[in-house]
Order: structure tokens, then sequence, then C-alpha cells
């Protein structure tokens, strides 16, 4: 089951306006599952996606979250679910009567149609972190489980009465804290030790303003939004990727000084902030590991400009190991002591807490370059985000495959906002 984002409109149009005119991105005007937004929109009443199943079976459904901006709670009336896997990695079973996904991730959950010949809906329902303040939320998505057999339909189908409500953190954090990796002989796991680590970086993730010089004409706070990671806001290369480049040893393209630390420490989860913990640079900086390192970062949410959300932080290439995660400031001193290393989830993604800090660890034993970001696509697009070069091993088992003879050249445009500022800064004066 797939469930994702439906908009009004030419998104991309949407998207260049937002971003030209310094506002917040669209969120999206509906949820789908499968494709269809449910009966509770006029659009898709009467082709809401249908599930049919027979009595007594257990059924397993593979649940993929591929909202832009949304994570979401998901229950189905009168059932129970058991998660048995996360982002394909076993976990301890979770029998609940919800689940709560992120984007990008994909559980499989077991289903018994055990329940009396009905029909009944399978809803989502999306959870936000934002502010008290903020209230955009999307409708409730609907599809429906339909058992077969000769019986008298109801007039509609029962709504499960566990779904959680839009802002139930004690619900979210409920469901999180069950994730557990099965960690069993068949199914074991290999997460680095303390002795083993090699690597250790500390990650703020930030809402932020983009830095510029005072023309007297245009003051800082009018250029766009931004987010960044350590106070550096991505920005795409303009003309060659960072594979090709890293590859054929071009240069010019990236720097390698993506640093280990935020250049400043701070009352990170505080109300107020100054100009400095404001303000970013756009770059492009990337981190290399030396391959058959063992990496520990933990990811430490802010609340810049009010920005503090639940990030759901996404590694390319790899699946990492959650050691930790908490709320307030990390201390080093002090939560490393309450660290899982007996059955830590091991995914491809997790929440950063809202407010709160994300530990995880992996071992870079897949050379390449790898992005890794929030997978948040709003913040994604305004500069939440980095990439790791892994160097190649000793042996060609352990080194980056050649690129295919038959592999297309890529020429995708990737404007960025720095790109467009001349024009943009001209636009705000000229108005």
């Amino acid at each position: 089951m797939h469930s994702a984002s439906w908009y009004l409109g030419h998104l991309k149009e949407r998207v260049d306006e937002a971003m030209e005119e310094a506002t917040s991105l669209p969120r999206s005007d509906a949820y789908t599952i499968n494709g269809k937004p449910g009966d509770l929109f006029p659009c898709s009443k009467g082709t809401t996606y249908r599930r049919k199943v027979d009595y007594g079976k257990t059924y397993l459904f593979r649940i993929v979250n591929a909202n832009i901006d949304s994570s979401l709670f998901f229950a189905v009336a009168q059932h129970n679910l058991t998660v048995v896997r996360l982002d394909g990695a076993y976990i301890k079973p979770i029998c609940t009567t919800y689940i709560l996904i992120s984007p990008g991730q994909t559980m499989d959950v077991l289903l018994k149609a055990d329940q009396v010949l009905g029909r009944y809906y399978m809803a989502g329902r999306h959870f936000s972190s934002d502010n008290a303040k903020v209230s955009e939320f999307g409708h409730d998505v609907t599809a429906i489980l339909e058992y077969n057999g000769n019986y008298t339909y109801p007039t509609s189908p029962l709504f499960p009465k566990t779904l959680p409500m839009y802002s139930d953190f004690a619900a979210a954090l409920n469901f999180t804290y069950q994730i557990k990796s099965l960690a069993s002989p068949q199914y074991p796991i290999n997460v680095p030790t303390d002795n083993d680590i090699t690597t250790r970086m500390f990650i703020t993730a930030s809402m932020n303003s983009l830095y510029c010089e005072d023309s007297g004409f245009l003051s800082c706070t009018e250029i766009p939004i931004s987010t960044s990671v350590n106070n550096i806001s991505w920005v795409n290369p303009r003309s060659t990727d960072l594979l090709q480049a890293y590859y054929r040893n071009i240069s010019g393209v990236y720097s390698t000084d993506f640093p280990d630390q935020p250049p400043t420490y701070y009352n990170f989860t505080d109300e107020t902030y100054s100009k400095d913990t404001v303000l970013t640079v756009q770059g492009t900086k990337v981190k290399v590991l030396s391959y058959n390192e063992s990496v520990e970062i933990v990811f430490q949410g802010t609340d810049v400009q009010g920005g503090s959300v639940n990030h759901p932080m996404h590694m390319h290439g790899y699946m990492f190991y959650v050691v930790g995660y908490g709320f307030g400031n990390y201390d080093n001193e002090t939560d490393p002591k309450g660290f899982n290393l007996v059955d830590p989830p091991h995914v491809t993604t997790f929440g950063v807490p809202k407010n709160g800090w994300l530990a995880i660890r992996f071992i870079a034993n897949n050379p390449g370059v790898w992005f890794w970001h929030c997978h948040m696509e709003r913040h994604l697009t305004l500069g939440m985000e980095a990439a790791f070069i892994v160097k190649n091993g000793d042996t060609a088992e352990t080194s980056i495959l050649e690129p295919p003879a038959y592999m297309p050249s890529c020429n995708v445009p990737l404007a960025s906002r720095i790109e467009n500022s001349d024009v943009f800064v001209e636009k705000k004066i000229d108005q």
C-alpha cells in the first residue's frame, strides 16, 4: 500500500513561486492510498481503493510512505496490526492498533482478517510536530478493507476509533519506543561499539535565513528562508554531479570541509535565538570517510526561528543503527550511557525528535558518494542535506564500479536560489 501527496495545480510552478517570493512551500491538498484520496473526497468517492480479504486469512501489507512532507498515523477499523519489518529489516514484532510511518519509510505489517464480515476503513492521518499555530492539516485519507462473502453492506464502512489525532505526541512516542531490531542468531546485528568508533560528528538541523550583505535597499530578513545542517545550507552543483566529479577527479564542484561540529554551541532548543544562529551560508560541502570507518552521528534539532519539528533523517547507500534519541540538548557525558547497543533499530530513515536529538552508528563499507537529508521535502528543498564520500577499499570488490559505456549524460538543470539571487533582489527593489 502506497501513500503519497496530491496537489492542486502545477506543483513545480507553485514551488518556484514560493521560492521566488520567500514564502512557505506548498503543503499537499490531500493524501492518497494507492492513488486515491478516498471516500472523504468527492473526486474519488466511488473509486476508493479496496482490498478484498477472506475471513480467517492473514495478510502481509507492505506500507510505503511516499508523502512529500507528512508522517502518517495509520489504522484499520476493529483490526490489530503486527509490524514485523521496517525499511526491509526485521524488528521485534509490534502488536498495535495503529502505526506511525515517516516519509521515506516502509513497514511490513501483518493483518488477520478475523472480524465480522463487512467493510472497514483503512485510514491515514497527518501527524504534525509543527508549532500549535500551524493548522494546515490535510484531510484523512481512506481505503476500504472489504470481506468476501454474502452479507448486507453497511451504509458506510466503520472508521478506526484508534487513529490518533494530528498532534498526539504521546501516541507517536508510544509507537516509536517499541521499535527494536530482531537481533536473533538468524538475524544478528553488527552495531559499532564505543571502542570501534573512528569518526564522531555532531550535526545541528535548523531553520535559517540566508546570509547577505545589507545593501541599504534589501535587508537580510527579506532573503528567502533556508534550512541547514551545521549551519551549511546545501546547494546543488551547477553542471557536474558529485559522483562524476569525484570519480573523474574534477575540481571546483564541491569542497571536502563539511564540519564535524556546528560553528557555535548554544541552547539549541531555546525559543530565543541570536542573529548569529539564524543566518546561514550556502555551500556544496561533503564529508570524506575512509573505507570501513565506524561512524557515530548525533543529530541535534534546534528551535531557531521557531522551526523545531520532527526531522526524518534519511541516508542513501546505507542502513544505520539508531542507538539513542531523546529530548532537549544532547549531553555527551550522560546520554551515551543510555545507548541501546543490544537491539537498536537498523533503518534507512528515522526521526530526530522535535526539540531533541538522534544518535546513529554505521560502518562505511559501501564506497561512493552518498546523499543524506531530511525527508521533509520542504526542508530538503531549502538546504537540510549534505553528502558523504566513502573512499575505495583495497580490492576491486571494495571499490566503486566503473560507469557503464551506455550511461547517458546527466544534464538536468538544478537552479539554486544563489544563482537567481540577483533576479530576486532586482525584483524586490523594483517593487
